[in-house]
């Protein structure tokens, strides 16, 4: 079960990095269009990893904005007999966005969610090694909270991918 996990979690940051087709291209070209000030994610930003921003502050060097990806949970459904693996992964890409300020957070953080969501629209399909995403997702954001550098405001956009092993 916690090669499914993996397999799908790796595929995800895979996506969400590349350089011509990722976060940090989509964040750039929604910058331009919409006007909000906002600053390329690196790729060392995205991480695949479950942790809570409480405690990564903690424990490591944080740096925002950041995306979390990680697996909260696997569906063995044997829909496909004489398979050892045959469900659904849930995936989560959990968005982090930091500042001094509260004003325009959310509007950062929403952009952030908006070049994800890009992300996974053009990524529906067939991902390759047993993997297959339709493309649904759901976006929920959490209120603005201490943390980071002042101000800490987290966004969390979750799908469904299709697994065969």
């Amino acid at each position: 079960m916690a090669q499914t996990a993996s397999v799908v979690t790796g595929l995800v940051v895979e996506f969400l990095k590349a350089t011509d087709t990722g976060v940090s291209q989509a964040v750039g070209q929604l910058a331009k269009d919409t006007g909000i000030a906002a600053g390329p994610l690196p790729a060392e930003h995205i991480v695949s990893q479950n942790v809570p921003a409480a405690i990564a502050e903690r424990a490591l060097q944080v740096t925002y904005p950041a995306v979390y990806v990680y697996s909260d949970r696997v569906r063995n459904l044997l829909t496909e007999k004489f398979r050892t693996f045959s469900g659904k992964v849930r995936t989560v890409a959990e968005i982090r966005v930091s500042q001094d300020r509260i004003e325009g957070i959310e509007d950062q953080t929403r952009l952030y969610v908006d070049a994800v969501t890009q992300v996974l629209d053009g990524n529906r399909g067939s991902w390759g090694q047993g993997a297959f995403f339709t493309g649904g997702y759901e976006v929920a954001f959490d209120a603005v909270s201490q943390g980071g550098k002042n101000f800490l405001q987290v966004a969390t956009v979750s799908f469904e991918v299709d697994l065969s092993l």
